[in-house]
């Protein structure tokens, strides 16, 4: 696996990397490429959620905190300098395979380092029961891309208040309540955060490529996506009625519709689910379908797993209708 470098070494927005990930997909021919990065204290939070329902914004305004928006399914997350993200990018499109590769990887490298790290849940990485990595997937026609979070360390009142209301009582009850459920890296390790990264560095990868100043126009070309308000805000388009439910192994769903005489409109799904597939199409043959189980039967294609991960077609017809 090949490790991508940057000709220059500098802190950039969060959004830049989100882009980096696309440019390499797309233009370096390689079986498997791997990087890491940091940022100054930001929050972004899955392709399929709502900002407002997800992010505190008034506290990320008051504390200088960023906000991007991905293109992975998944929950929000915050990140800061004390801690690391990964980005791994491969030609395999199974996406079971490729999330268990990497999740392999990540583990086995936290156990060469004497961490006693395991997978857990539909993403994680666990040291004991506390959760220390948690990733998303996405693909793009020929590759899949898995980020994720490393928590060497982390502000821990920044990472509840961005994501919580900022009533100070609530914080500090949610700091406490998330620590015990969270495990900081540098407490099962005497290594430096810089000797973490040259470590997961040298037992990852076996060379790198440096990209070069073209290279990283071409990144910036595809990041003015990620900073439009479009992007950011995303598509929340007027509703009549909301079903929500909280799935096993697939995640918090909200389906959002605008009925007519019964029959669906239009309909936007939301949560932390994660998607292996292009959702856009699945939810468009809904549009113009009566809010019945044999018509949405009949609609829907046999398999939605191959959209969001673990989610069968039984399951989300009876959220539509519940």
């Amino acid at each position: 696996m090949k490790y991508i470098a940057l000709p220059e070494d500098k802190v950039r927005r969060l959004s830049f990397y989100l882009a980096m990930e696309e440019y390499v997909a797309r233009h370096i021919d390689e079986d498997d490429l791997f990087f890491m990065w940091q940022v100054k204290p930001s929050v972004i939070f899955g392709r399929n959620q709502l900002i407002e329902a997800e992010v505190n914004l008034d506290y990320c305004r008051e504390h200088g905190i960023q906000t991007y928006r991905r293109k992975s399914g998944g929950g929000c997350v915050y990140a800061d300098m004390s801690n690391v993200m990964f980005s791994y990018i491969t030609k395999s499109e199974n996406v079971n395979l490729t999330y268990n590769r990497y999740i392999n990887m990540v583990v086995l490298v936290l156990q060469r380092m004497g961490v006693d790290a395991h997978s857990s849940g539909r993403n994680d990485v666990m040291i004991g029961d506390r959760k220390v990595s948690g990733n998303a997937f996405y693909h793009i026609p020929g590759r899949s891309i898995v980020h994720g979070t490393m928590l060497y360390d982390t502000d821990m009142q920044n990472m509840v208040g961005a994501i919580t209301p900022s009533d100070e009582k609530l914080v500090s009850k949610g700091v406490q309540s998330v620590r015990q459920h969270i495990a900081l890296l540098k407490d099962y390790t005497t290594l430096t955060l810089d000797e973490f990264k040259a470590f997961v560095r040298e037992h990852l990868c076996d060379g790198e490529i440096l990209l070069t100043e073209a290279d990283v126009r071409g990144i910036e070309e595809i990041e003015r996506e990620y900073l439009t308000d479009e992007f950011i805000l995303g598509n929340n388009p007027k509703y009549t009625v909301v079903k929500h439910a909280r799935i096993e192994g697939v995640g918090e769903m909200e389906a959002r519709l605008e009925l007519k005489n019964g029959v669906i409109r239009s309909l936007n799904l939301v949560g932390d689910y994660f998607l292996v597939g292009e959702i856009d199409a699945l939810l468009a043959r809904l549009r113009g379908v009566r809010l019945e189980r044999e018509a949405l039967a009949a609609a829907l294609p046999e398999r939605i797993d191959t959209v969001v991960r673990n989610l069968n077609r039984e399951e989300f017809i009876n959220l539509l209708l519940q």
